[in-house]
């Protein structure tokens, strides 16, 4: 990638611990976000916004007016057309220096791997564990890191995946229904502003080596009190077949 000039990013090479090698790392990765929704849209933004060199936007839907609410590279002129498409254009306006590329299917268990290879990090945020679940196979057989987020109703969840814990030592089951249907679901538009650009902060810091990932630590918000906790995450104890 061209480096821009003058230099957008003085202010974040300046960070203590970033510096210019974690400006430069930025500029390196490649990412794919799987769910260009109510917190894709804000972890894309704030990823082109710090200089990530090259963005892969998964999605197979369209934009709903119903959505606009929370999907913040959307407006009303955009609702029917097909949200990877829209948003890939909101970026390049905002971010030239971010290659965007597009994929406009729903991922499944046979073209994840496929999809996905290539990539540096993978940023899940799909709203069904279906899909989750398949994200998740499919970073593990590829030994990429995923960044995890998930909102319904008043409250978010956020964490990291790698090789020492996954998807499934967090949720063996399947949870509720509800918290299994974003599409329906109530659900604050701002929460997920705030999760989203949380799973920003977290693929900033894997890509550029810098601070410390969510790694073993699921982050819980409260969006009525405003305060996060945390829950220590370890691999589940499985039994053999």
């Amino acid at each position: 990638m061209t480096r821009v000039e003058p230099d957008p990013f003085v202010r974040q090479r300046a960070l203590a611990g970033f510096g210019a090698r974690g400006q430069d790392a930025l500029f390196a990765a490649r990412v794919a976000i799987v769910g260009v929704g109510g917190l894709g849209c804000p972890a894309a933004v704030y990823l082109a916004a710090a200089g990530l060199g090259a963005l892969t936007l998964v999605d197979s839907d369209v934009v709903s007016i119903t959505n606009l609410h929370r999907q913040v590279l959307f407006g009303p002129d955009d609702v029917g057309s097909r949200k990877v498409e829209v948003a890939r254009s909101a970026l390049r306006t905002r971010a030239p220096w971010t290659e965007v590329s597009t994929i406009d299917a729903r991922i499944g268990a046979r073209d994840a791997s496929s999809i996905l290879a290539g990539h540096d990090l993978v940023l899940d945020a799909t709203d069904t564990f279906a899909s989750r679940r398949v994200v998740a196979s499919a970073a593990r057989e590829l030994g990429l890191p995923v960044v995890w987020g998930a909102v319904t109703g008043w409250h978010g969840q956020l964490t990291v995946f790698d090789p020492s814990v996954g998807l499934d030592d967090v949720f063996p089951r399947d949870p509720e229904p509800a918290f299994d249907a974003c599409e329906s679901a109530a659900v604050l538009g701002a929460l997920c502003g705030q999760v989203g650009v949380a799973m920003a902060t977290e693929a900033i810091k894997i890509v550029s080596g810098t601070g410390q990932p969510l790694v073993g630590t699921l982050a819980i918000l409260d969006g009525r009190t405003g305060r996060w906790r945390d829950v220590p995450v370890r691999r589940a104890v499985r039994e053999s077949a």
